[in-house]
Parts: C-alpha cells; sequence; structure tokens
C-alpha cells in the first residue's frame, strides 16, 4: 500500500508539490483567522430578570415579586432550574436553561411570560431581562473623571480660583455631587451609546458618580402660611413642563406647524413656575422652595487612586471573542476621547486583549521550548 501512494506520488510529483502548497497556504490562512481567547466562558445558557421595587423589604419582595416570577418561569421549553435573590428593594432571578436551547428563544420565552406577570406585580415593579452576557463577559474597564488641578483657569473651561469646575457648556460647578452628576451625565450620554454600537458589544455598566436630578426641596412653614401642600407644587411644576401642538396651518399649499414649547430647562425656569396666585400676586416655586441640582440616593461608590470617579464596564456579548471584541472597543474609546468635553479624562483600567496577548505568549513560549527539549532527547 505504502510502495503504491509512493509510486504515484513520484510519478505525479507536480501534482503532489501543488497540493501541498495549497494546504500549507490554507494552514496559514487559518493560523491568521484562528479565535484566540486565554478565558474560555463555560458559563451555562442563562438569563437574569432584575425587579426593583424600592417600597419593599426583603420579605415583601420574595413573597410578591421573586415567587411570582419564579411561578410565570415554570413550565418554559428547555428550562432545567432557576435561583433567585431577594434584597431590600430589589429581586433578581435566573433561568438556567439546557446547553442546546438557543438563547434568544430562551429570551424571547421569558418576554412573553413577563408581558402576562406585569398586571399582578407591585406598583412600580417592572421586570426587565439582563444584558445577554454572562460572568466573564467583562472585557474592558475605564475611569471617567475631571482633569486634574493644575492651576486656575478663570474664564476658561476647567477648574477655577474658587474651587468651582466651569463646564464647556458654560455650568459652574460647585459641589461634589454636582462634579459627580456631571460625570455620570457624560458616561450615560456620550460614553456608553457609542460603546454599545461596537459589535459585539451586548452592554454598558456604570457605576459612581450621581445620576443627576433637578430637585425642588419645599419650605413647609412658607407652604403652611399659604395654605399650600407639596400636592400642589408637585402639580404646578408638572403643568408647567409640557409642550403642546396645535395642528398646522395651511397657507398657500404649504403647512406651518404650531406648536407650544412649555419645557422646563434650567433650575431658573423651575423658579418661575407659578404655583398660585393670591391677590394678582403670583407666587412662584423660588419664594416656597429652592430648586437645585442634586443626585439620586446610591447605595455604593467609585474610586481610582482615593479620587471619586465613574467607572464604565463593557460586557461582552455570548459567543464572541473577547480579544477582538475588547480590541474594538478600545479603537472606539482612543475616538470617543478626542470628541469628550474640555475637562474631562477617560482612561483604561482593564483591556481584555493584553490578558489574552499576554497568555497566547507565555502559552508559544513554554510549548516551543518543550518542543526543543523533545528535539534534544530523541
Amino acid at each position: 500500500m505504502i510502495s503504491r501512494i509512493l509510486d504515484l506520488s513520484i510519478r505525479h510529483r507536480w501534482i503532489i508539490v501543488l497540493f501541498s502548497i495549497g494546504f500549507v497556504s490554507l494552514g496559514a490562512w487559518s493560523l491568521l483567522h484562528l479565535p484566540v481567547d486565554a478565558v474560555p466562558d463555560i458559563t451555562n445558557k442563562q438569563v437574569q430578570i432584575n425587579t426593583t421595587a424600592p417600597a419593599l423589604s426583603p420579605v415583601e419582595i420574595e413573597k410578591q415579586v421573586t415567587f411570582r416570577i419564579e411561578t410565570a418561569l415554570a413550565g418554559i421549553a428547555g428550562l432545567e432550574s432557576t435561583r433567585s435573590l431577594s434584597r431590600n428593594g430589589f429581586s433578581q432571578v435566573t433561568a438556567i436553561f439546557r446547553e442546546k436551547t438557543d438563547i434568544y428563544f430562551a429570551r424571547q420565552q421569558i418576554n412573553e411570560r413577563l408581558i402576562e406577570l406585569r398586571a399582578s406585580l407591585p406598583p412600580g415593579a417592572d421586570p426587565k431581562m439582563g444584558p445577554i452576557s454572562t460572568g466573564l463577559g467583562e472585557i474592558y474597564m475605564w475611569t471617567v473623571s475631571l482633569a486634574p488641578k493644575t492651576g486656575s483657569s478663570d474664564g476658561k473651561t476647567g477648574w477655577q480660583s474658587d474651587g468651582t469646575f466651569l463646564t464647556a457648556e458654560g455650568e459652574r460647578l460647585k459641589t461634589d455631587i454636582e462634579r459627580g452628576a456631571y460625570l455620570r451625565t457624560v458616561q450615560d450620554w456620550i460614553i456608553r451609546p457609542q460603546v454599545r454600537s461596537v459589535p459585539g458589544v451586548a452592554g454598558v455598566d456604570a457605576i459612581g458618580g450621581y445620576i443627576k436630578q433637578y430637585q425642588v426641596k419645599p419650605d413647609p412653614a412658607k407652604l403652611i402660611s399659604l395654605g399650600l401642600s407639596f400636592g400642589d407644587v408637585v402639580r404646578a411644576i408638572e403643568a408647567n413642563n409640557i409642550s403642546r401642538g396645535a395642528s398646522t396651518i395651511d397657507r398657500n399649499g404649504e403647512g406651518i406647524a404650531v406648536r407650544a414649547g412649555g419645557r422646563l430647562e434650567s433650575l431658573a425656569d423651575i423658579g418661575d413656575v407659578t404655583v398660585i396666585t393670591r391677590g394678582a400676586v403670583p407666587v412662584r416655586i423660588r419664594d416656597v422652595a429652592e430648586a437645585a441640582i442634586g443626585g439620586e440616593i446610591r447605595t455604593g461608590s467609585a474610586s481610582r487612586d482615593g479620587r471619586e470617579a465613574v467607572i464604565g464596564t463593557a460586557l461582552m456579548l455570548i459567543g464572541s471573542n473577547s480579544r477582538t471584541v475588547a480590541a474594538a472597543v478600545d479603537a472606539k474609546m482612543q475616538d470617543i476621547r478626542r470628541n469628550l468635553p474640555a475637562g474631562v479624562t477617560v482612561e483604561t483600567v482593564l483591556n481584555r486583549t493584553q490578558l489574552v496577548d499576554a497568555t497566547v505568549t507565555t502559552v508559544a513560549k513554554n510549548l516551543g521550548e518543550g518542543a526543543l527539549l523533545v528535539i534534544a532527547v530523541l
């Protein structure tokens, strides 16, 4: 058999040479396009359902939210088991499916069950599915912070001599809460949308800073003296923060849109809202309350080198290659840095590509040394 193969190869040597060159070329192409990863994802097929209800205790969360969600998920095709976590104002249910189950089919089934369940949940409880990622999906992390103080530049964007920070929009940030809210706004409205557009990214998480709020703090003594209540203040703000459209006016074949813009756009606009009129004298929000920028109540924070910062994390889509996705996020981050508001810096703190490259280098070094030792022994 071997003699016949050798004889055939010698007679048609050029065909064998061409086949060999073809196989070598195919092998080289495969090597260059081989998806290399250092940490294989062995997580099972799972979908997380997160629900927030700040007014409920852990026992109420378990009875009114967690138990109902677990019961609603029972019987879904491919479902193996569920596990849950109930905390103060928060519920998390994890549904685990068989390996052969398509993750998108599983999420579609869960979404159908949640649509039917929402009507029976407590008011304000809105269950949402987590991103299509796993615990190993955190492939890229960065910090968003204000540039360090290098001197005052009064009138220009940056730190001022009085300790405040002047933004590119002309807003003066006086307190730590205002600065934290500004950084979180940059993360959520400038950085997050651009990172989510990268192929292979399932979602972007953020921690730290403050979610910006326009807070109205009424003075109870002034309200009582005028015979007003907190509800009057709320209704006045809601009624004055709305835009109206009055259809169109047709003139000579041209339609002119008519609308009244009544949205509140600044703290001064909030302060000018009229609550009630007494003796032809308007009582405004600024007469009975204080309007200021504040932050949502938080249960954690983020810092780097002892300074408060906002940390963003890119989550990889299940089944993607962490090396290529992290490299694509890093390239996108270079573009984002060039378009950030003046005075805001973004620094990378974790890049999975570096881990994968270091691991591949170590493996190649060990295999090469092992091959040399085997050759020497032989």
